[in-house]
Order: C-alpha cells, then structure tokens, then sequence
C-alpha cells in the first residue's frame, strides 16, 4: 500500500542551497539585546561604490552541503546563542531563505534579516517569522537608484518599508552615509522624510573607505561636514524618534 506524500516532512528533510559568503560566530550589535550569530549570503542586486563587501556582491547557487554546515554549527552552539541572523549581500535575492529561516526558529533561536528591501514579497512571506528586521535606505526617492546604482529599485523598497510598518516585527532603518553621495541636507530631509512615514528607530551609519567597490570612494571628499556639524543634525534629528544612534 502507497503511503501519503508527506510534502511539509519533504520540503524540511531537503537539502537547501544557499551560498555562503562568511559566518560571524557571535556579534553583540547584529540583533539588539540576543548574542547572535551572523550569516553572510553571496549575491546583490546593488552596486554601492562604498560596499566594503565587493566580493559578496557576484550571485553563484549554493552548494547543498553549505547550509547543512552552519545548521551543524548553530546545533552545536545553543548553550551560547539566542540568535541568527542572515545578511550579506542581499539575503532576499535567495529563494531557499524562508527554508532556512524556518530551520533557525526550529531551533529555538530568534531570527533577525538585513536587508535594503529590493524583494518585497520575499519580505512580506518572511514577515510573520522574523523577530527583528535592519532595513538598508540608500537614499530618497530616486536617490536611492542613483546610490544603489539599480534603476527603479526604489519603489521595491518602498513596497518593503510600507510592510514593515504595516507589520509586527521590530524594526530599525539605517543609512550609510558617504559624503560623495550625501550634504547634510540631504540626510536630514531623508531622516525627517521616514519620520514622517511613521518609522521610530534610525541610525545613521558613516561609511568606511578602507576598501570601497568604487575606488572613488576611497579618497577624500572636498567640503565634506564635520564630524561636529554631523552631531549637532543628529542632536536636531533625535526628537522625531524614538532612537536615532549616530554609528562612526
């Protein structure tokens, strides 16, 4: 006699393919108040001329065996961790995500994304089950294209912010602020223009050059503000949050 398929037991037993781009193995700032461990995904649909991690940018399929490795590890560190979280890269470009993230709470570990927002419907499926979500704004409006160098990214995202602000998971923006992209004005009316949409936790993160994907982006910027100037926008911009961290 046949037996019944058994499609959820399947869908869980399969091997997911996931590329992995590295693995933080404990990171106090990743999700706020859990020691978290951090996975990076290989691929982005952006081209930020400031993204210290041009070598996560190119897409590749994932092996099986490469999730079935960190399943192992996070198994084996459950005593020391309360959280995993997947960045990269862009997290969201992978369609076997929602499999892994399903695995994480199996575990008994909360689960936090980073993400800049390009997949909303991957977002909005992932939703329900995520404890803590860091939404990447590159910029207002068309802005966001020009800095992400993705035409017509931005609607996507805003279709991303308006789920999370519809939705229940905690969530903070961030921007990461290098001044070939930005004045001063720009990030306040930025800042004031999530504000406004109803989002209550911000930080403003300023961008190394160490190793930027543009070596533009390397070199110094004429006329860029003061670390002073910054800190007096950051003391303006506070009220109209509830958290605003100014991250150097």
């Amino acid at each position: 006699m046949l037996m019944p398929a058994r499609p959820l037991e399947d869908a869980l037993e399969r091997h997911l393919r996931l590329p992995l781009a590295g693995l933080t193995t404990r990171d106090a700032e990743a999700f706020p108040g859990r020691r978290a461990a951090v996975i990076y995904l290989q691929g982005c649909p952006l081209q930020c001329g400031y993204c210290e991690n041009g070598s996560m940018m190119a897409a590749r399929r994932g092996d099986p065996g490469e999730w079935d490795a960190v399943q192992d590890y996070l198994e084996s560190r459950l005593d020391s961790l309360e959280a995993v979280v997947f960045s990269g890269g862009e997290p969201t470009l992978h369609a076997d995500l929602s499999g892994a993230v399903d695995r994480a709470r199996e575990l008994g570990l909360a689960v936090g994304l980073h993400t800049a927002g390009p997949y909303p419907e991957r977002l909005i499926e992932l939703l329900p089950r995520l404890d803590w979500v860091a939404l990447d704004v590159k910029g207002r409006g068309p802005d966001f294209d020009r800095i992400g160098g993705r035409p017509g990214i931005w609607r996507r995202h805003a279709g991303s912010l308006e789920a999370l602000l519809a939705g229940d998971a905690a969530f903070e923006c961030r921007t990461t602020v290098h001044w070939r992209d930005f004045t001063l004005d720009d990030v306040e009316r930025l800042a004031l223009t999530l504000a406004d949409c109803g989002v209550r936790r911000y930080a403003l993160q300023m961008a190394r050059t160490e190793r930027c994907q543009d070596p533009d982006y390397c070199r110094p910027v004429a006329g860029a503000p003061s670390a002073e100037a910054l800190e007096a926008l950051a003391r303006r911009l506070r009220p109209h949050f509830d958290r605003l961290d100014l991250r150097h």
